[in-house]
């Protein structure tokens, strides 16, 4: 029975490298993948999945309006598929979680997810609510705080690297923007 995983974790620890990483491991067997990224990160170009690390790939984007499970019906009646990979999770609505159920569940592919769990107030996103909910494994990648705990929060800091307490929760950026720290750092620099 295939599955709908989710690897969550706070921002710099190796999701999209881990992404790309089970890609390639299908690829090099045979096996045909798909995957998506989410429409609105555009750091590296729209429709690019790329690590810190340096390596790349390009993807089939996603915004609130697609329906990744008819995309994925059709794309493997044209050319077969074994895996769907996805990166920014987090930006997936509630009906398109429900949608990777279902390619789990009737077309039978398996569909990896990878996002953030929370945002820079510590606030569930959409779509890491409902993979927490409907997800069939659940893995937390680890990365670490400035002090060496694990790091599980996101603060989101301006450019004189004082917190922002409040916005949109939805802006792209990387270490320009974010800071992964432990709940007590978190804590801390929200109440300064």
């Amino acid at each position: 029975m295939a599955k709908l995983y989710f690897y969550y974790s706070a921002m710099n620890a190796g999701k999209s490298t881990a992404l790309l990483q089970s890609s390639f491991n299908y690829e090099e067997r045979g096996m045909q993948t798909m995957i998506f990224t989410a429409a609105i990160d555009d750091r590296f170009g729209v429709g690019n999945v790329r690590s810190r690390i340096g390596i790349e790939r390009k993807a089939n984007v996603f915004d609130d309006d697609t329906d990744i499970f008819e995309t994925v019906r059709a794309e493997k009646a044209r050319r077969g598929m074994h895996c769907v990979l996805i990166d920014e999770a987090q930006f997936l609505n509630q009906a398109q979680v429900l949608q990777l159920g279902r390619i789990c569940d009737e077309i039978g592919i398996p569909v990896l997810c990878y996002g953030l769990r929370t945002d820079f107030q510590a606030k569930l996103f959409e779509g890491s609510k409902y993979l927490l909910a409907l997800g069939d494994e659940l893995r937390e990648l680890k990365t670490i705080c400035e002090c060496g705990r694990k790091a599980t929060m996101n603060l989101r800091v301006h450019e004189d690297g004082t917190a922002v307490k409040e916005g949109a929760q939805k802006e792209i950026g990387g270490n320009d923007l974010y800071i992964a720290l432990c709940r007590k750092h978190f804590m801390e620099r929200l109440a300064e």
